[in-house]
């Protein structure tokens, strides 16, 4: 009995209507909150979720308000699914139906694994410059780096989320711990000279030790990002090796001794590390004659994977990325000294999936109303005059 109720209740057409409802409200909640929040962060509240939270900020107490997108999208698919398979009758009648439910199952599922599995990030190259790495700009992490030995670095990177979480971090790489005693999402770091005298810095360790941190309210631009600062103190066996500020402010790493090793601490974007190189040959940006506007824009590159034996030469430009070991590369902009290229570089495992979901469903259409076409032309012939 309870099982046959939750069935109907999976495959009910209310089902459906209440996701769509609740997703028109979500769009316009989170539409809403763009103007406060921010395009970027009212994507993770609202869209990539499973449950809009309250309240949204604090490690304390949370009660979900309403359904996010991702659990809304999730309902949606196992909703179309169980539907199909309930009342599913093979004839060639409904060959077309078929086809167009099947099309609209992979785009739903490809679109919920898109922004499940999705990366983007860009790689920054300046013209001769080489790099194995691409960097999330919206995205921080606290990098302590094991310097001992020249030709070798051991990172051990800290998510940002952790360190907003306060407390004291221990790591088995790390012959020491961190505690974090402040934490700011968004900051600006002034002189102590130039702040005045109420305010003092928080570390007394480092460049950070001359520096003052004041908060500043969420950025909310499209192309604007929340400066990541935190004060963390060192705690070796031998004690407190003070308290030091990391900030992407600060250019930098700052190096201290711990445990018989020299170490560096930085606070910097995301890092996705590469099992080949990219080096910058060439950069060229055309413009339109007597404007500033970008014509066109391509970067010659030099890709190099010892592990896959290749080494070759590729142009990017707009709309001709170039793909490789699972990731794409497109020309996503430039620096003004034309001598700085921005790639972004997506990895995504279903960008297949919306092409797919098109092309079954644009035959399921097809031959639906074909097949009524021809019915219907039967039917004429058949009426005498």
């Amino acid at each position: 009995m309870l099982l046959r109720k939750f069935i109907d209740l999976i495959t009910s057409l209310k089902l459906t209507i209440a996701c769509l409802a609740a997703a028109m409200a979500l769009i316009f909640a989170g539409t809403l909150a763009q103007v406060h929040l921010g395009i970027w962060e009212a994507q993770q509240r609202y869209f990539q979720s499973l449950f809009v939270w309250w309240p949204a900020e604090g490690n304390g107490f949370r009660i979900p308000i309403f359904p996010g997108g991702h659990l809304i999208g999730a309902i949606l698919l196992v909703n179309l699914i169980a539907a199909h398979v309930k009342r599913f009758r093979w004839t060639w009648r409904k060959l077309g139906i078929h086809l167009t439910h099947a099309g609209l199952i992979i785009m739903l599922a490809g679109g919920l694994f898109t922004d499940l599995f999705a990366v983007e990030s860009h790689m920054r190259l300046n013209v001769g410059g080489t790099k194995n790495f691409s960097e999330d700009p919206r995205r921080m992490e606290l990098a302590v780096i094991d310097t001992t030995n020249p030709e070798v670095e051991q990172v051990t990177a800290i998510p940002e989320s952790v360190l907003r979480r306060g407390g004291t971090i221990e790591h088995k790489s790390l012959p020491f711990r961190i505690a974090v005693r402040h934490y700011y999402q968004n900051s600006r770091l002034q002189m102590a000279g130039e702040a005045g005298g109420a305010k003092q810095p928080i570390a007394n360790r480092g460049p950070g030790a001359q520096a003052v941190v004041e908060p500043v309210p969420r950025s909310t631009g499209v192309n604007d990002r929340d400066l990541v600062t935190a004060a963390v103190e060192i705690l070796a066996a031998e004690g407190s090796l003070g308290i030091w500020l990391v900030s992407d402010a600060l250019d930098a790493p700052q190096t201290f001794s711990a445990g018989d090793r020299t170490w560096q601490l930085a606070m910097r974007p995301v890092r996705y590390y590469k099992p080949y190189s990219v080096t910058l040959q060439k950069f060229t940006h055309e413009k339109y004659p007597g404007t500033e506007i970008p014509k066109d824009f391509a970067s010659r590159i030099t890709l190099i994977d010892e592990d896959g034996g290749v080494n070759r030469n590729v142009l990017i430009y707009m709309n001709h990325p170039l793909r490789y070991r699972g990731e794409t590369y497109y020309q996503a902009g430039f620096e003004r000294d034309d001598r700085t290229s921005i790639l972004q570089v997506v990895r995504n495992p279903s960008f297949l999936a919306p092409y797919i979901a098109c092309i079954i469903v644009a035959a399921g259409l097809l031959v639906q109303f074909g097949y009524h076409l021809v019915g219907f032309s039967r039917r004429e012939r058949a009426v005498p005059a």
